[in-house]
Formats: structure tokens, C-alpha cells, sequence
């Protein structure tokens, strides 16, 4: 440095810190070499003939800086921090309405681990931020070329150790609008912020606040938004180098940070090489942080040795996705709310400088400007200039005390009451009172003139937010919507994927506004209008693409051979636009997206058979694809043949059997696929079948699946070819243990032939009676409830053993099996239920009236003496119909050979002949009556 000290503008600055390291150090080498390196480092930068531009990531005094800076120098070329990769994308954020995120999403992942895909890294821009100024500057002004230098979003996984940063606790909640970026690598644009904890913790302890983003905003940006250029780029010069000498030995992210300025001075010269620009005529927009580099390669006349390694065979894609202040604030760890004051304090510069900011021509949410700006106005020559020292001025100089502005507290204290009262607090005057009063309060003890944002904050909570909060959001949230709310960004439809239109221009039938946020209901009615038939099934794909909540069925069902009439839908595209963009990044349709993705499920190295007949039926009802049917058929089959459990034999049950009672109404001939798969899992499921049996890990309703699966297919099976001895020895080979699968081989028996109902009873009889095994009648119960789906003809069984169940169980039994019972019934046979309902109530009496005299079917009618015959033996009164039509019977007795003649009819009994048969009911009501 002694080269660059002929002239140098800091050797008082160094001189006083020099002696002050001596006094108030043990030593002078420890603290002398950190103070005299942060001169020199920002001797070095201010003396770069590429004039560098040191900002901070949302700063409103970037940004007014930078603004005024670009109007004064007009620079020909502009240098920017941001992944160089981005640049197409730039031009599209006049179609979007800021916040939004730049992005790079990589889903085909190759030359980095499995488990990272997919690679996402965001880059946020708000109006309020110097990189937007330099932007719009670069795009609006003819002749003015933009380049971006940072490494490419494939370097930012090339570079990345793996391990992930601790979570900050002055992160806010993973909201709705804080969770826009998802799981994306956010890029650091001018991240100033200490990497030494205890100096953090310092800077807090003695300023009097509470976290970072509060210190920086009291301390840097207030003191920065009137200062001059010169002054600015040395104070953050000096802070970015005091952040870079107190950072900790953290060697893997000193590492990447110097490699990333490398990287960039590389990419630098190249372009000043190639294009022969003069440094003078450039403009260098990068971090405080990176500003003040010490590595070899700074400068245009560095050094050339870093070689750029090349980028993977991973491909990517681009777009740019809403964003919003809290999404900002979750993914760079500043504290709640401090974006929206950032915007509050742009939009204050602004007014108070009455600096003319840069925004893109026919910018999406701004309002037009009074004339566009046709031509750049002709730069003036700037007479070079040595540095001069700014920094000893304004180190000296007292905080300016900005004096109190009480109309302007005066108003935020009337309007968080006001927002108080509409969301159910008691609010009234005297709570804006002291709202006000205990801001200014809270200033004073602060050390502060005027109270701030922070301040009016804490003051409104502690006056107006009392034990509850009375509606959904409390005062502190109120009051972040007071100073503007979250704002939230909308990628214009231009600037959108060409997927994303797609779906824009097949849903414009519904005439709803979908890039707006929020719930809108869509009403289709397909009989009147066919055409919304299309917009269905757009709204179906949709559903089974995008997260929940973005396209909600209220009405209708889409099911294998079913088709609604009238349907109604929740949509909310608007508030899931990041979604639908990233599904623009797998493909140019939703059609080509979902069968992709049917696909990679299918064809996934842990996908289980129920998963891959899933993706049929997916295919079948959204693509109505048989190709792509066919083709995962053909795959479930293979990954049946593989398994060696049975835990999805109940999924697979139910989805064959949809898919086979679909292809049988629907077409001439079955596919040859599912003929395969009904023949496979016949054999399949036979071998399995006498280990699952008595396999612990396999479950009872597993079990019954299984059989299931093979009564249902066994008539396809055996006319495939399939023999029926294999399900016989499958049976002679199965001995459960358990009583609820012994149970549910009973009724399989039952099914087979093997067992007899009047068998199966007794041994319900036999269990019942038996007092060893009647704890145990429970869980027989329980597999006889499994054993419905196999065998639905016992539903009146079960009833039958159920009641007996209720009626001969003690209570010491039955009671504790109760609950057992209806969880059960609840959990795994809610098919079934209704199925045992149904056949109750078939079975007992309809009214309450004729409970009593109800006599249970399985129990046998009571036998009657058959009545006195009369003499003469006549038929009586049971054969009048064929007494009074002989001819009938004449023609069967003859047809059958036999002879005889009729008899005459004998006279009906006289009396009550009920009364006769059971004479002690009368003697029994005499009695009573003479007693009476």
C-alpha cells in the first residue's frame, strides 16, 4: 500500500486510529492491523479506476444513492452482482408487478446428489433496492449495456458444502406469503450483515434494539439518506470491510465468498477486454461485503489466474415468480415488517431529495410518469478527482436529531386504534393517547429524538394488546398492515411460462380474473354448456398438479365411468402463481407434465404395486390416455412379481377392482395387461397366502384383502389358465394362531365349500360356551367384520354373532370390547358398515313396539301342534285354491302316473280354535276376571 500512499486522502484517519489502538489496546499490532485495514481497504477501493458501487440488499440509501449516482455519471456499461445467467430474464420485470423473484429451477439434476433435486435459487428485487435502479437504468437507456457477473445459478450448487445455515430466531413464522420462495438458494445481493456474533450482539446491547434489521435502520440508513456520493461508498466501504476482518474462521464460507469476487473481477476484464470499454466509462453495483475484497484477482489489473470451472449437465429453467416482503424477510433472515419500511423510508428519500428514481417503461403497478424518457440526456464530463477523506467528517460528526414530527405519529396513533376497534379490541381515544405518549417515551429511553417504526410498535403493543386477542391477528401484525402490509408481488401475463398461459387461455371461458389473489368460485354447468368441458378437465389436472388449495371441487366428482353435469370450484391461481409457473418449468402443457410425472411415480426404484395401479387410474381419468394406461398396466405387473409383503394388498384390491369393472362397461375386450395381472396375482397371492397367515407384521385386513383379491379374480384367473388347486393347497397349508384370522379362515372355508354354515355356528356355539376361550370371542368377531370384503355373504352371519356377542358376553367381557368395536369399524371397515346396517336392519323389526315379541331368525319358529283333523278327513281351509281347481292337479297326477279320487271337503271348525289349543291362557285370564 506504501505505492498508493503518495497522495493518500487517509493519513490523519489513519493516524488518529493508530494512536488510539495504542491507548486503548494492550498492544498496538492486534487492534492496529484491524482499524489500519479497514483504511486501506478502502483506500484500495476508492482508488479502483472501475469505480465500485458498494450496496446493501433493500436499501432505501442504496437505492437514492444510486439513482442519483447513475444520473450524474451515465455509465456505458453497468457491472451487477447477480447470477449471469439471469440476464434474458431482466427485460420481462416490466410485465410484473414488484416484488418479484428472478429464478432458476433445475428438476433433471445431474452432477450433484439425488436427494438436492430440485436445484432452485431465487433472486428477489423490490422498487425500493439499488439493483432495480441499476436495472431499469441499464434496459431504458440506449447504449447502455447491462452485465451481470456472478456466478451461474449451476456454480451456486457447484459451490455449496452441503451444510445448511442455522434459522434465525428474528426469522418470522413460515406463513402462507413467507413460504413464495419454497425451499429455493436465495442470492445474496449486498448481504451486510456481521458474521461475529458477539459483535452483533454488542452493536444490539449498546444501540437499544432488539435485532439487526432494527439497528441498521437507526444507525446506517437513517445517517446515509441525505448524505453525497462520496460519502456514502466510504461508509459502507468501511462497514463492509469491518464485517470482513471480524468475520469468524468459517474457511468454507470464506471460501466461496472470495471464489464468487474472483469470479467476478474475472468476468469483468473479459468484457473490458473484449469490448475495449474504458474502466472510467463503468459503473461496478456489487455488496459492501465483496466491495472491499483483499483477494489477488481485484481490480482490472489483477491478477488472471482463477480458473471458472465449467457448469454441470443439469438443465435449466427460468422464470420469474411472485415474491413478497415477508418472503424476502424468511429466506435473508431480517426481521418482520422491516421491508415494508423500507418501502415506507424509499418512498420518504424520495420526496425529501426529490431525486427522480428509474423504473421500467410501462412498469406493471406503477403510475405512468408524466413523459417517457425517449433519449439519455448527454453526460456530463466528470473531471477526475483524487479521493478526499469523508470519513473522518462524518465519524466526527454528532447524529443529527431529527426532530420529533407529531402530525405524523399523531396519525399512526389514530389509525392503529382505529384498526384495533374493527378487529374486536376495546380500543378507544385514551389508547391513542398513550400509544403516542409511550412512543415518545420509548425514544427518549432509547437515546432517540424521534420515535420509530420500531418504537411506535412496541408502544401500540403494550398499550392496546391486553391478555387475548380477540380476532386473528394481533397489534403487532396490525401494525406492520398500517405501515403498508405485506406486499406481494404478480408476474404479469407476458412474462409468464408458456404453460402458464395455456392455462390462462383454456380457463378464460369461466370469465374470472385468475392472476388475482384470493378464493374465487367458478360455476359450470356442462349440460348447457358443453364447452366448459374442456375447463374441467383442465380444473381436474390442476388439482392432482398444484398444492391444495388451488383448485378445490366444491361439487362434482370425477370417478372411472362417471362424468359430472355441474361442477363447482375454489380457485385461487392468483395466490399460488410460484406453483403453476415451476410446473411450467417441466414442460410446455399440463398434459405433458402430468404424464411425466405418472411416469417417474410409476417407474420410481421404491414404487410399491398400489402406487404404479394409482398412476394408471390417473392416466386413464385426466389423460384418458390408453397408451400411457396400458404402458404403467404393464408396469404394475412387474412390480407385483418383485413384492414380498402384502401391506398394499387393500389399495390393491380396491384399485383393480375399479379398473376392472371400468374396462369391462367401457371396452369390447380386456386389456391384456390386467388379464396378466389377475392371472400373476392369483399365483402371487396364493404363495403368499399361508405366511401371511401367520406372519406378525402382516395385519388382519391385509389378510382379508388378499382374499379378497382372490374370490374376486378367481373366475378370471381359471378362464386364463390359472388352476384351482393352487388356492386349495394355499388353504390346506394355512394355520393362523390368532383367533381373528382363524376366524376370517373360517369364512373363507365358508366361501370354498370346506365349512358349512350349520358348522360354522356350532363352533360359534361351541366358543360361547366354553368358558377358557370366551375372552377370546372378540377378536373372532373382528375377523369375522375382515371377512366382508371376501365373503359379503356372511353379512348375516355377523349380524347373528354380533348379537349373540351382546346378548351372552358378560359385562367384564363385553364392555372393554366396545370400544374396540366401533374404532375398528371406524378405521378399517368404514366399507363395511354399511354393508352390516343395511342387513340389521333388514333383519330386526322396524318399530320398538315389536322388540319384545321378536324371536331372532337363526334361532327357529317355535313348532305348533298341528290342529285336531276333522272326520272325514277333509283338507280344511289350507288347500281352497286347489279344491276349487282339480283340473291342475288331474293333469300332474296323470303326467305322473298316479290314481286316486277326491275326497269331500270337510266343514270348517266352529270356535276359537286358538283357544283350544292352548286352554290355560283362558284359565289363566278366568282367574284373573274372577278375582276382579
Amino acid at each position: 500500500m506504501s505505492a498508493l500512499n503518495e497522495e493518500a486522502p487517509f493519513d490523519a484517519l489513519r493516524g488518529q486510529l493508530q494512536d488510539a489502538a495504542s491507548e486503548f489496546a494492550d498492544g498496538p499490532d492486534a487492534l492496529q492491523g484491524i482499524l489500519l485495514g479497514i483504511v486501506d481497504d478502502v483506500d484500495r477501493a476508492v482508488r479502483e479506476p472501475l469505480e465500485i458501487f458498494p450496496v446493501c440488499h433493500h436499501s432505501p440509501a442504496s437505492a437514492v444513492a444510486m439513482a442519483r449516482r447513475l444520473r450524474e455519471k451515465q455509465p456505458k456499461v453497468v457491472y451487477l452482482e447477480l447470477c449471469e445467467d439471469m440476464a434474458p430474464l431482466l427485460p420481462e420485470l416490466k410485465n410484473c408487478r414488484l416484488p418479484v423473484a428472478v429464478q432458476a429451477f433445475a428438476s433433471e439434476v445431474k452432477g450433484f446428489p439425488a436427494e438436492w433435486a430440485p436445484l432452485s435459487v431465487v433472486a428477489p428485487i423490490t422498487e425500493a433496492s439499488a439493483e432495480y435502479q441499476a436495472i431499469a437504468y441499464a434496459l431504458d437507456t440506449p447504449g447502455v449495456e447491462l452485465v451481470l457477473v456472478d456466478r451461474s445459478s449451476d456454480h451456486v450448487f457447484q459451490w455449496q458444502a452441503g451444510a445448511t445455515e442455522p434459522t434465525d430466531p428474528d426469522a418470522p413464522p413460515a406463513e402462507e406469503e413467507a413460504a413464495l420462495h419454497g425451499d429455493a438458494v436465495g442470492v445474496e445481493i449486498g448481504d451486510l450483515r456481521p458474521r461475529f456474533a458477539e459483535l452483533e450482539e454488542h452493536l444490539l446491547h449498546h444501540g437499544r434494539v432488539r435485532h439487526w434489521s432494527e439497528w441498521w435502520h437507526q444507525y446506517v440508513e437513517l445517517p446515509l439518506g441525505d448524505s453525497d456520493h462520496d460519502t456514502y461508498r466510504q461508509v459502507m466501504l468501511l462497514i463492509g470491510s469491518l464485517f470482513r476482518r471480524l468475520a469468524p474462521g468459517d474457511t468454507e464460507r470464506v471460501r466461496v465468498d472470495e471464489d464468487r469476487e474472483r469470479y467476478m473481477w474475472t468476468r469483468m476484464r473479459e468484457h473490458l477486454a473484449t469490448t475495449g470499454t474504458d474502466p472510467e466509462d463503468c459503473l461496478y453495483v456489487c455488496g459492501a461485503f465483496h466491495a472491499s475484497s483483499r483477494v489477488e484477482e481485484f481490480g482490472v489489473r489483477g491478477s488472471d489466474t482463477f480458473e471458472i470451472s465449467p457448469p454441470s449437465e443439469s438443465t435449466w429453467q427460468y422464470g420469474l415468480i411472485p415474491s413478497s416482503h415477508a418472503a424476502i424477510e424468511a429466506q435473508f433472515g431480517l426481521a418482520a415488517g422491516s421491508v415494508s419500511i423500507a418501502a415506507t423510508q424509499w418512498a420518504k428519500n424520495l420526496k425529501r431529495t426529490r431525486v427522480q428514481p428509474f423504473r421500467l417503461a410501462g412498469q406493471a403497478g406503477v403510475k405512468k410518469a408524466a413523459g417517457p424518457r425517449k433519449n439519455a440526456a448527454a453526460a456530463v464530463p466528470v473531471t477526475p478527482q483524487a479521493p478526499s477523506d469523508k470519513l473522518t467528517g462524518f465519524l466526527r460528526s454528532p447524529p443529527a436529531l431529527d426532530r420529533l414530527d407529531e402530525a405524523e405519529l399523531l396519525g399512526w396513533s389514530v389509525e392503529i386504534v382505529r384498526s384495533a376497534r374493527r378487529n374486536g379490541y376495546l380500543a378507544s381515544t385514551a389508547d391513542a393517547i398513550a400509544v403516542f405518549e409511550t412512543s415518545i417515551l420509548l425514544a427518549g429511553m432509547r437515546d432517540r429524538a424521534r420515535p420509530t417504526p420500531y418504537d411506535f410498535q412496541d408502544a401500540a403493543v403494550t398499550c392496546i394488546e391486553k391478555e387475548t386477542v380477540p380476532g386473528r391477528r394481533d397489534v403487532r401484525r396490525l401494525v406492520e398492515i398500517l405501515r403498508g402490509g405485506d406486499r406481494i408481488g404478480q408476474v404479469g401475463y407476458d412474462a409468464l411460462p408458456p404453460l402458464a398461459r395455456d392455462v390462462h387461455d383454456r380457463l378464460a371461458p369461466l370469465n374470472l380474473k385468475l392472476q388475482q389473489r384470493g378464493v374465487q368460485r367458478a360455476l359450470l354447468d356442462m349440460t348447457s354448456q358443453p364447452e366448459l368441458r374442456q375447463c374441467s378437465d383442465v380444473l381436474w389436472m390442476l388439482r392432482h398438479l398444484m398444492p391444495h388449495g388451488a383448485a378445490r371441487p366444491i361439487m362434482g366428482e370425477r370417478e372411472l365411468g362417471k362424468q359430472s353435469v355441474q361442477e363447482s370450484w375454489d380457485l385461487a391461481l392468483g395466490t399460488h402463481q410460484r406453483a403453476l409457473i415451476e410446473l411450467g418449468y417441466e414442460g410446455v402443457s399440463i398434459e405433458q407434465v402430468l404424464e411425466q410425472r405418472l411416469r417417474r411415480a410409476a417407474y420410481a426404484p421404491n414404487a410399491t404395486t398400489a402406487q404404479v395401479l394409482a398412476a394408471v387410474e390417473d392416466a386413464v381419468l385426466h389423460l384418458r390416455s390408453g397408451r400411457l394406461a396400458d404402458e404403467l398396466g404393464t408396469r404394475a405387473l412387474e412390480v407385483l412379481a418383485t413384492e414380498r409383503s402384502v401391506d398394499g394388498a387393500p389399495e390393491v384390491l380396491r384399485r383393480v377392482r375399479r379398473l376392472l369393472a371400468y374396462y369391462r362397461i367401457s371396452r369390447p375386450v380386456l386389456p391384456s395387461w390386467i388379464e396378466s395381472f389377475a392371472s400373476t396375482g392369483y399365483a402371487h397371492y396364493c404363495t403368499l397366502l399361508p405366511t401371511a397367515f401367520t406372519d406378525e407384521d402382516a395385519t388382519v385386513r391385509q389378510v382379508a384383502a388378499m382374499l379378497g383379491f382372490l374370490f374376486s379374480m378367481e373366475s378370471l384367473a381359471l378362464s386364463l389358465g390359472c388352476d384351482r388347486t393352487q388356492l386349495d393347497l394355499a388353504f390346506a397349508q394355512s394355520h393362523p394362531r390368532e383367533p381373528a384370522r382363524t376366524a376370517l379362515l373360517w369364512a373363507a372355508q365358508v366361501q370354498l365349500g370346506q365349512l358349512s354354515r350349520a358348522e360354522l355356528r356350532e363352533r360359534c356355539d361351541g366358543l360361547l360356551a366354553d368358558p377358557l376361550v370366551l375372552s377370546s370371542y372378540p377378536l373372532h368377531l373382528s375377523g369375522f367384520l375382515h371377512a366382508l370384503e371376501p365373503v359379503p355373504q356372511l353379512a348375516d352371519f355377523v349380524v347373528e354373532a354380533v348379537s349373540n356377542a351382546f346378548a351372552r358376553l358378560p359385562d367384564p367381557v363385553l364392555l372393554p370390547w366396545l370400544p374396540t368395536l366401533i374404532t375398528t369399524l371406524r378405521s378399517e371397515g368404514a366399507d363395511l358398515a354399511p354393508l352390516l346396517i343395511r342387513e340389521a336392519g333388514r333383519v330386526f323389526p322396524g318399530r320398538l313396539a315389536a322388540l319384545d315379541a321378536w324371536v331372532p331368525p337363526w334361532q327357529g319358529a317355535v313348532e305348533v301342534p298341528a290342529a285336531p283333523v276333522a272326520s272325514g278327513g277333509g283338507t280344511g281351509r289350507r288347500a281352497v285354491l286347489l279344491a276349487a281347481h282339480p283340473e291342475t292337479c288331474d293333469s300332474v297326477a296323470e303326467l305322473l302316473g298316479c290314481e286316486g279320487t277326491w275326497e269331500t271337503e270337510a266343514p270348517a271348525p266352529s270356535g276359537a280354535v286358538l283357544v283350544g289349543r292352548h286352554p290355560e291362557t283362558a284359565a289363566a285370564l278366568e282367574a284373573l276376571l274372577a278375582g276382579v
